[in-house]
């Protein structure tokens, strides 16, 4: 068994929550450009969802379950989790992003991973109160991956993770193989593959035989 590790924003998913999310408020523009230069690495990833978070201050739980029922997966995304699933491997989502909108882009394409760690929107009185909480605000991709890996009794070496962003670089750098999804300036030096699509990081997964060819 290996352990598979992916970011969701910007690879598993081509959709960015807090943006969607901005849209409601009318401050999506503003979203963009914080996203940006956090993934960029110009900004602290914690700073940088703080700063989205409070942005989102009073929009309605309702607007806010639209927004996350717009998430969607990448194509192919979940024919490559349910091929990892079935070699036996356990597949993890790793993102500073939000449980609800990971599993509502899960639930629209069918499909199940073992383990998502990610962030949440406290609501109060059916608002958002423009806080966000969870273990990847200021905890960081490298520690998630080394406590599930020594949970699941996998080395490091066993380990395989896929991300984009400066936030995916702890991550990255820790991982027995480094696969980076249209990755940042800032990130392509801490892959050890890059891939564009979810049919070429099946092939790069065929060839490290992490999966079988899809034609056997």
């Amino acid at each position: 068994m290996r352990l598979v590790a992916f970011d969701f924003d910007g690879t598993l998913s081509d959709s960015e929550m807090t943006v969607l999310l901005g849209e409601r408020e009318g401050v999506a523009e503003r979203m963009q450009d914080i996203t940006d230069r956090a993934m960029n690495d110009e900004l602290s990833y914690a700073e940088s969802l703080r700063e989205r978070a409070s942005l989102l201050d009073g929009l309605s739980e309702e607007d806010a379950e639209d927004a996350f029922g717009e998430v969607r997966l990448r194509p192919g995304a979940a024919e490559l989790i349910a091929r990892l699933r079935e070699a036996g491997h356990h597949v993890a989502i790793l993102t500073g992003g939000f449980e609800r909108g990971v599993e509502r882009a899960l639930e629209r394409e069918g499909v199940e991973v073992d383990t998502v760690v990610a962030n949440r929107l406290p609501i109060e009185g059916g608002r958002l109160t423009g806080e966000v909480e969870g273990p990847l605000i200021t905890g960081t991709k490298d520690d998630a991956l080394e406590s599930l890996a020594a949970d699941l009794d996998v080395p490091l070496s066993r380990t395989i993770a896929v991300g984009d962003g400066a936030n995916d670089l702890p991550m990255l750098e820790v991982a027995g193989l480094s696969i980076g999804y249209l990755p940042k300036d800032a990130v392509r030096p801490s892959c050890d593959v890059v891939v564009a699509s979810m049919h070429r990081l099946g092939k790069v997964l065929e060839g490290y035989n992490v999966v079988r060819r899809e034609d056997e």
